[in-house]
């Protein structure tokens, strides 16, 4: 097992693996924290992230199972100590690590008496088995077992259908994600006048992947799905002025909001497409702005610093607020 010490930074966002282990062949846990985050936003990770975990990570089962002259699933053979049944649950037991597509063919055939294991299995080149002592069944007469089986990469899981088979062929409950489970929690405090968060990310895997590989899979699954809304802002905004994406470039304290209102005229669609929600205002500014029909920042920068001032219940240290949060943005992209 491995623990460190946790060190938040208040700089920079940072990711770390704070504890790792091996509980057994098939069920590792590792621990990680993600800091400093806003208020607010470790939930919307520590959940996202879980849903991505639990049903988008891919991994490798035996879906489909076929044994010679069975007539049914509750069967039992002779010479063999498991029922029918029992050995294709033992089977849908087996954790497999590949990085194969598709489905792919692997056989049993094994010559009693004696202990089949997952070692026992007749694999294709580019799959492997996380635990070869894992029990398959066992022969207690000289009889000869053979079992052809699929193996298939996918993600989620498949229920197997109720049909029963007539030619010895049966499918399993397959359990594709290699996540066991996932738990994420969110510690508060203060840094100064802000309050920060830090994610606690706890995985559980079978094996086949170890938990750091499964949050970097999740993470990236999760940037795909967002990479198509990158491309759509591109599209629109050749559509509507067939001009190129713009850049706001950081502004200092005293002529942020000056030197933004000399481009207002040539960016104005792009500023009305920017609401204050996406500033993460306090509420109380928040509501301020709004009472006032400040909904966009384009609308926020039509005012100067007197002009705020001047809103209802509106404070020095309020404009002040605003300001720096505009200048802790590196930029702005325009649509």
């Amino acid at each position: 097992m491995v623990r460190e010490k946790i060190r938040v930074s208040t700089r920079t966002l940072q990711w770390k693996c704070v504890e790792s282990r091996v509980d057994s062949k098939h069920l590792y846990y590792g621990r990680f924290i993600l800091s400093p985050l806003m208020k607010g936003q470790a939930d919307t990770i520590g959940i996202a992230l879980r849903r991505v975990l639990l049903g988008e990570i891919e991994g490798t089962c035996i879906t489909h199972v076929k044994f010679e002259k069975i007539p049914h699933e509750y069967s039992t053979i002779m010479g063999i100590q498991e029922s029918v049944h029992e050995i294709l649950m033992n089977l849908k037991e087996i954790v497999l690590r590949s990085n194969l597509y598709g489905t792919q063919d692997a056989c049993i055939c094994f010559m009693g008496p004696g202990y089949v294991t997952a070692q026992d299995i007749i694999l294709p080149p580019s799959v492997e088995i996380v635990d070869n002592t894992q029990h398959i069944a066992n022969l207690t007469e000289p009889i000869n077992l053979c079992i052809r089986l699929k193996i298939e990469r996918n993600r989620g899981y498949r229920v197997k259908t109720l049909k029963n088979s007539q030619d010895g062929s049966y499918t399993i409950d397959a359990v594709f994600t290699p996540v066991r489970n996932i738990n994420h929690s969110i510690h508060s405090y203060v840094n100064g006048s802000e309050k920060q968060e830090i994610l606690f990310l706890e995985i559980w895997t079978n094996g086949s992947l170890t938990p750091k590989e499964a949050l970097y899979e999740a993470s990236r699954n999760l940037i795909d799905l967002f990479i198509p809304f990158l491309y759509a802002e591109e599209e629109n905004l050749n559509l509507e002025n067939n001009q190129h994406k713009v850049i706001l470039p950081l502004l200092t304290f005293h002529n942020i909001f000056a030197r933004a209102k000399l481009r207002k005229n040539k960016k104005e669609i792009a500023l009305k497409s920017i609401f204050i929600d996406q500033l993460e205002l306090p509420p109380r500014i928040y509501n301020c702005l709004k009472k006032s029909n400040i909904h966009t920042l384009l609308e926020l920068l039509d005012n100067n610093q007197e002009d705020l001032i001047k809103i209802e219940h509106f404070r020095v240290e309020d404009v002040k607020h605003i300001l720096n949060i505009l200048e802790m943005e590196k930029h702005f992209a325009l649509i």
